[in-house]
C-alpha cells in the first residue's frame, strides 16, 4: 500500500472524477463510452446525494471498463478524525458497495486531500492504495461556462508539463457538458489513452476490487 500521483505507464493518462454519483454522471459515462475513453471515479455514499439513488449508474462505472474506487461515506476530511472514524467512513461505503457491486475498492482518495501519517497507517491496515493527482482542474471553482475555460488550461498546461492524472467532478454540469469534451479532444489529438487509475499503475484488475478484508 502507498500513496500514488503519477501514471507509470507510457502513453496513458489517468482522467478522475470525484464526489459523485449525482444527476451528470450518466451524461459523463455517455461522452466517455463515445470516446472510448475509460476513468476512474472516486464515489462518496452520501454526498451530493445518496449512492442508493444511483445504483445502476455505478453497475454502469464498471461495466463499461471504468474503475470505481472510494471517497469514504460522506467526503469526510480524515485528518480531523481517529482510527475508528476513518474507519467507519471507509467501512460504510464498502457496506453500500458491496450491496451494489458484490465487491468494494482497493483505491482510494481522501477528501480535500487531506491526511496525515496517522490516516495512512489506518488506510494501510484497511487494505487501501491512496491516489493524488498531478493535474488539478479546480473545475470546483471554475464552474460555470464563463470560467471553465480556466480548468481547461490547466488541464493543457498540466499534460503539457508531463502530467498524467488529473482531478474532475462529475458532480458539476459544466464540467460534464464542456471541460470534459474539450479534454478528451485535446486526448484525442496527442493521442494519448485514458485509462482506470490502477491499470495506469501497471496493476491488474483482479487487484482493484476485494470481497472481503
Amino acid at each position: 500500500m502507498g500513496v500514488y500521483t503519477i501514471c507509470t505507464q507510457p502513453g496513458v493518462v489517468a482522467l478522475t472524477f470525484d464526489d459523485g454519483p449525482f444527476i451528470y454522471t450518466e451524461q459523463l459515462l455517455n461522452t466517455l463510452r463515445a470516446s472510448g475513453q475509460r476513468a476512474t471515479f472516486f464515489i462518496n455514499g452520501q454526498n451530493w446525494d445518496n449512492i442508493n439513488n444511483h445504483v445502476s449508474t455505478v453497475r454502469r462505472m464498471v461495466a463499461e471498463g471504468h474503475q470505481v474506487g472510494s471517497h469514504t461515506w460522506s467526503h469526510a476530511d480524515l485528518a480531523t478524525l481517529d482510527a475508528a472514524g476513518i474507519t467507519s467512513q471507509m467501512t460504510q461505503l464498502e457496506a453500500a458497495l458491496s450491496s451494489i457491486l458484490g465487491y468494494f475498492p482497493q483505491y482510494m482518495r481522501p477528501p480535500y486531500f487531506s491526511y496525515n501519517d496517522a490516516v495512512l497507517r489506518t488506510l494501510g491496515s484497511l487494505g487501501y492504495h491512496v491516489i493524488q493527482c498531478d493535474i488539478d482542474t479546480l473545475d470546483w471553482q471554475y464552474n460555470t461556462p464563463a470560467t471553465t475555460g480556466m480548468s481547461y488550461s490547466i488541464y493543457e498546461s498540466g499534460l503539457n508539463g508531463g502530467g498524467t492524472n488529473s482531478l474532475m467532478h462529475d458532480v458539476h454540469q459544466t464540467t460534464v457538458q464542456t471541460l470534459v469534451p474539450r479534454v478528451l479532444s485535446l486526448l484525442a489529438q496527442r493521442g494519448l489513452r485514458s485509462v482506470p487509475v490502477g491499470e495506469c499503475l501497471g496493476d491488474a484488475p483482479a487487484n482493484w476490487y476485494r470481497t472481503s478484508r
